[in-house]
């Protein structure tokens, strides 16, 4: 009988291919993890404020991460996230659309792993950022208004052949918000031994929106008896989108708070694990910002004002209800980046701003309490 050749044999058949790209990711998801661990978890701090008695502050301090903002856990879970869906590999341009801290950080992370970085940002960013951007190896491409952001920095990936890493979109679904360490299981975690370990509420303000996705989710994943409040700012499309439930809800003008307000809903904002938004003026966020940093000794920045005001806003309707308990809010980054805008005399003027009133009414209130900070 004469000998049978298989059938697979009959076809010729690919080598087993080198997987060069394969190794490529596993030692850029190494050089990620080593950075991680080489970077203690930031603080919670506890400031005191003599008219507050019976409500205890945390303020969690974000902009003691590497590259100074609450951006740099978003940033290395975005960079993972484009590595672990094969979409960034060996000499991949990452492309992002940011106001600045967000490109901030993932200009670090694209350096630490030899890749190039275009971040797409409005010409009014602050310098600050744009050299710090610049100062990682990354490149800034300017348009006129924030909302042109997204398609310019489409528009760069498709030419360059890159990945647009898109936190607008990508933040929600990036962060494992059952925890791996983001930033709600760190918050809980370090609130485990205090007087009052389950806060009342966290109250944070929102740029892409991933952060208060994170945050709900992980409340209601835990079981927590937490609520969420979100503090929106002027010229942004998400309060008004939360009140009237119209997701194409949109704005014309630009946030002057930079890293937070959108001009649109953004895809990562989760209204519905938002337990109550409130809307305050710009003037109120740069007041508290100046506020606040005077009271823990450094400079903090206005996306911080206007958590720290809408947290004191419901300290002060705790108070009118007698409630008791704590309360958390985020330190997102350093006022070190607005020198020449938040802390500058010339540019608030410039900008029409009186800060007085609203810093002597959060002063009176953080001192003896009795004052009413209701917003319309």
């Amino acid at each position: 009988m004469g000998t049978v050749t298989p059938r697979s044999c009959r076809f010729p058949l690919p080598e087993l291919p080198d997987c060069a790209e394969r190794d490529w990711a596993r030692r850029a998801i190494a050089l990620l993890t080593g950075d991680a661990r080489r970077s203690a978890d930031t603080h919670l701090i506890k400031p005191v404020f003599p008219g507050l008695e019976g409500i205890d502050i945390y303020l969690k301090d974000e902009s003691t991460h590497p590259t100074g903002s609450l951006k740099h856990r978003l940033a290395r879970s975005l960079v993972l996230y484009g590595i672990c869906n094969g979409k960034i590999g060996q000499g991949t341009t990452l492309v992002e659309a940011s106001s600045g801290s967000t490109a901030v950080s993932e200009a670090y992370f694209a350096r630490l792993l030899k890749l190039p970085f275009i971040a797409v940002m409005p010409r009014s960013t602050s310098v600050q950022k744009i050299h710090e951007i610049e100062r990682f190896g990354g490149r800034c491409h300017f348009v006129d208004s924030s909302a042109e952001v997204y398609a310019a920095a489409q528009h760069i990936a498709v030419q360059t052949g890159g990945h647009y890493l898109d936190q607008f979109t990508n933040a929600e679904r990036a962060t494992d918000w059952r925890g791996n360490n983001n930033i709600a299981e760190s918050i809980f975690a370090q609130m485990e031994w205090e007087a009052n370990p389950v806060p009342q509420w966290v109250v944070m303000s929102a740029g892409t929106g991933g952060t208060s996705a994170t945050i709900g989710r992980y409340i209601r994943y835990r079981n927590l008896a937490t609520r969420l409040c979100v503090v929106d700012v002027e010229n942004s499309a998400f309060y008004d989108s939360y009140c009237s439930g119209d997701l194409t809800t949109t704005c014309v003008q630009g946030s002057r708070i930079e890293g937070i307000g959108r001009p649109r809903v953004e895809p990562s904002f989760l209204p519905d694990v938002i337990d109550h938004m409130i809307r305050i003026p710009d003037a109120a966020s740069l007041a508290a910002m100046h506020v606040l940093s005077n009271r823990i000794f450094r400079r903090v920045g206005g996306s911080t004002g206007t958590n720290f005001w809408g947290l004191c806003w419901v300290a002060s309707q705790m108070r009118q209800a007698g409630q008791t308990g704590s309360l958390v809010s985020i330190i997102c980054d350093s006022g070190a980046r607005y020198t020449d805008t938040y802390y500058n005399e010339d540019w608030l003027g410039a900008q029409g701003f009186d800060l007085a009133p609203w810093t002597t009414a959060l002063e009176r209130f953080l001192d003896a309490g009795s004052l009413d900070l209701s917003v319309s």
